[in-house]
């Protein structure tokens, strides 16, 4: 691998949380690699979980509709597109929620963000989390009787795609990828044992990270040095648009459209 690509020996360098919240930091943290990025998701979704909650006991109508207009369902995915990128910061009232979701993304982002870069990983996050609100869609095109009409919020799909990109570089670079494949084996299991989980957004955004990882370090072979950012404009687009055209198709059975 190329570029970016080859700092895989710095994953743990980790830095720790006060760069979160310290600008001198931060600006030290951006320059290093550092969870700049990672960081930022992490206090979005803290502050929009924070703000959740204090609409609920203050203001229900407000906290009703700032839930009722953020969350993504198949069905108004066309309709109100603005929802597959706004439900990645909302979740559930229920502290455990943000609380694992968070915990999850510390644990895999700052990795892949000091590998791909802040802006490359910030792309593999999103489109990751729309290639969850896709495994949403798909679903209800299978199973169009309550499919349509589910919703979902939270980081998770997002997180999912993350976990598949970093069990692609994983296995890229000869590392032992059973720790990792047990993780994700039991995250995809938690829908069974928990109910109201999202599992086909966990499916569509574990594939879609995979399916980006892969391209950008094996792809066309002309293109495998160029830089991440490069590979990730090129592959990124083309993801994106096959995850739009997938949408279109599925879309075709919308009950609302």
């Amino acid at each position: 691998m190329h570029n970016g690509f080859n700092g895989f020996s710095n994953f743990n360098n980790r830095s720790p949380l006060r760069t979160l919240v310290n600008p001198q930091e931060i600006r030290r943290s951006w320059r290093s690699g550092g969870p700049v990025i990672t960081g930022t998701i992490i206090v979005a979704c803290a502050v929009m979980w924070l703000i959740e909650i204090i609409l609920r006991f203050l203001a229900p109508e407000a906290y009703m509709a700032v839930i009722s207009e953020g969350v993504v369902s198949p069905s108004l995915a066309l309709i109100n597109p603005w929802r597959i990128f706004t439900s990645m910061f909302l979740h559930a009232t229920n502290v455990l929620h943000v609380l694992f979701n968070m915990m999850a993304l510390w644990s895999v982002g700052p990795l892949l963000e000091r590998l791909m870069g802040h802006w490359q990983y910030g792309a593999l996050y999103l489109i990751s989390g729309m290639g969850g609100a896709v495994g949403l869609t798909v679903w209800a095109a299978i199973e169009p009787t309550y499919g349509w009409y589910t919703y979902a919020l939270g980081a998770s799909g997002a997180i999912f795609g993350l976990f598949g990109a970093v069990m692609v570089v994983f296995r890229r670079v000869g590392a032992d990828i059973r720790p990792m494949l047990i993780w994700i084996g039991l995250n995809f299991l938690m829908p069974f044992v928990i109910s109201g989980i999202a599992w086909q957004a966990h499916v569509g955004g574990f594939v879609t990270g995979i399916a980006l990882t892969e391209l950008l370090t094996k792809g066309i072979p002309r293109l495998r040095r160029t830089s991440v950012a490069t590979r990730m404009w090129i592959y990124g687009s083309v993801i994106v648009v096959t995850l739009i055209v997938v949408t279109l198709v599925c879309n075709l059975s919308n009950p609302l459209l």
